[in-house]
Order: structure tokens, then C-alpha cells, then sequence
């Protein structure tokens, strides 16, 4: 049985019609790979990688958008673009290559929907009789909700900042 908490109150997903669920929000997993044999052949040339990023809309099983990018350039340098192709009803979910302090509050101020696995080396500070947490230190830090995974099997811990 699926459960949803949702202010206290407790929804069973399996009363409602999953095509409800997909009309509201479209799950969108953005990430990146490296094309190992593409990136041997036009390292001659003078490339050093090329990696392929791409967006997949799960409600349609479609890419939103797909990227070339030829060079070493980080993800994160292509996150908003990612972003923007997406629907408007759509949550992104991307890994910390993705990420930076300037995406995350950009894509706040934005509205965007969003969920990024935070780098280990971020700064998280709790703050008093609240649910959110103050990401980063200096001006590039913001106030986001940010949620703890742990896995006891493997004895690691998993930081996400959902923006719900």
C-alpha cells in the first residue's frame, strides 16, 4: 500500500487514479553520461569528452530535451537550460553534479519544481522552530527545505533540497 502524507493527513495513492497523480506533475529525471568510444576518437582533435545530457519525461516515456556537449564543461553549466525545456507542471530530480548555490535559488525564485542531491561539502545550518534549513554561507546562501536519507545498510546519508 502507497501512502502519502500530506499535512497530517494520511492518503492512500491507491484511491486515487494514477492518471491524476500524471495530470498534475510530470516526473522529469535529468542527468549526463560520457561517451566513452565518441570521446577516444576526437580526443585527437582536441576533445577532451563528449557527453551526452538529457532530460526523460516518465509521463510520456519522451525526451524533454537532449544535449551535446563536446568538452569538459560541468553539468551544472547546463542545469537551467535542462530546466527550462521541461513542462511547467514538471519536477526535475538531478543529481549534485547539478548542482550550485546560484541554480538552487535561482530555480527557487523561478517557481521551478525541483529535487537535487546536495554535494556532501555544503554548509546545512538548522533553524530554530522551522522545517527549512540555510544552504551555503555567504550571499549565494538561501533558506530551502531540505530532507535526510539514510541508507543503515551501507551506512550512508543523503541530502536533498525538494522544492515543494
Amino acid at each position: 500500500m502507497k501512502s502519502y502524507f500530506k499535512k497530517n493527513n494520511l492518503i492512500n495513492l491507491n484511491l486515487i487514479p494514477p492518471i491524476k497523480i500524471a495530470q498534475r506533475y510530470q516526473i522529469c529525471p535529468i542527468d549526463s553520461t560520457i561517451i566513452t568510444l565518441t570521446s577516444k576518437l576526437l580526443f585527437k582533435i582536441g576533445y577532451s569528452q563528449v557527453k551526452l545530457i538529457s532530460g526523460l519525461n516518465l509521463s510520456t516515456g519522451v525526451p524533454e530535451d537532449t544535449l551535446i556537449n563536446f568538452g569538459s564543461n560541468h553539468d551544472y553549466n547546463y542545469g537551467q537550460e535542462m530546466i527550462d525545456a521541461l513542462p511547467k507542471n514538471a519536477i526535475a530530480v538531478m543529481d549534485r553534479g547539478f548542482a550550485s548555490l546560484n541554480f538552487i535559488k535561482q530555480n527557487s525564485l523561478m517557481n521551478n519544481y525541483f529535487v537535487l542531491r546536495l554535494p556532501n561539502n555544503y554548509k546545512l545550518q538548522f533553524l530554530e522552530k522551522s522545517e527549512f534549513m540555510k544552504v551555503g554561507t555567504g550571499q549565494k546562501s538561501g533558506i530551502y527545505r531540505v530532507i535526510n536519507f539514510c541508507d543503515l545498510e551501507n551506512r550512508s546519508e543523503y541530502k536533498t533540497s525538494p522544492k515543494t
